[in-house]
């Protein structure tokens, strides 16, 4: 579509969470050095919060390619499941067999699997994306998962990856256990206008921009009101201007083509949901 148009290798602004348009403000980068350590420090249980479309899954699939040979990690995308269902995730990822066993069975294999791995001086990660679906419940297993080690480490090192909802959840009483075995609590948030600016940028030349000025200054302010820093917002906005200009023959996309992307996509009831 518009990629020839701006003379561009891809489209730069997917909301797809590929790892290689990631954006990495100081919060992001202290993020993700955090989750880094807490796998090969073997630290249990680390989190990570921000609010919806802040890049929170780009950041994981980054984490996941930029791991050492030696961790192996679980992704689980889907949070609403049971205990065993996920176990039997967990387990499916990591090349064990999980039919017709209950979750007891499971467990102890599971168990079994991470002792081999550790003297094979390999290390384990469980990650839970969207984790504030997880019921209090499911949080408490995961607090028993963690559980399991030996006098000198965890078998399991398990991150928590979620809205702030969670951080609602772990506030409560019920959960103070689990709570005092989080060893390591991240935040991102949206960005600031300097950040959209840069963020912008940035997407633009690694899809192949030759120029930095297809968005106008006055057009990237209106997509940081509009957005409010949010990145999937940013990438949604600019994605719908890029096809505008492209329709009306506007190499430069200046702040009046930003206000019919607005206009098309009723940006405000949608964030208004948020």
């Amino acid at each position: 579509m518009y990629t020839d148009f701006f003379s561009l290798s891809e489209k730069p602004f997917s909301v797809a969470p590929d790892p290689r348009f990631l954006y990495l403000t100081p919060a992001h980068r202290e993020a993700l050095a955090s989750l880094i350590y807490g796998i090969r420090e073997k630290m249990g249980i680390v989190c990570l919060i921000g609010e919806v479309g802040t890049g929170k899954t780009t950041l994981l699939y980054k984490l996941m390619g930029d791991l050492d040979e030696n961790i192996r990690a679980a992704y689980i995308f889907n949070s609403k499941v049971t205990f065993k269902e996920l176990l039997m995730a967990t387990s499916s990822q990591l090349g064990l067999r999980w039919e017709r066993k209950s979750a007891f069975l499971l467990l102890e294999e599971l168990r079994r699997f991470l002792t081999r791995q550790m003297l094979d001086g390999k290390i384990i990660a469980l990650i839970i994306d969207e984790a504030q679906n997880l019921t209090p419940s499911l949080l408490e297993h995961i607090r028993l998962l963690s559980n399991m080690e030996t006098p000198r480490q965890k078998l399991l090192q398990i991150l928590l990856v979620g809205q702030p909802e969670l951080g609602q959840k772990l506030r409560g009483n019920k959960l103070r256990q689990l709570r005092q075995r989080i060893t390591s609590l991240r935040f991102i948030s949206p960005l600031e206008e300097e950040d959209t600016r840069s963020y912008i940028l940035h997407r633009l030349k690694i899809a192949g921009a030759n120029s930095p000025n297809i968005f106008s200054p006055e057009a990237i302010s209106r997509i940081f009101q509009y957005s409010r820093g949010v990145p999937r917002l940013i990438n949604t906005l600019c994605d719908n201007a890029m096809l505008i200009g492209y329709g009306t023959g506007k190499k430069t996309i200046e702040e009046v083509v930003i206000d019919e992307a607005i206009a098309d996509l009723e940006i405000r009831p949608i964030m208004d949901e948020d």
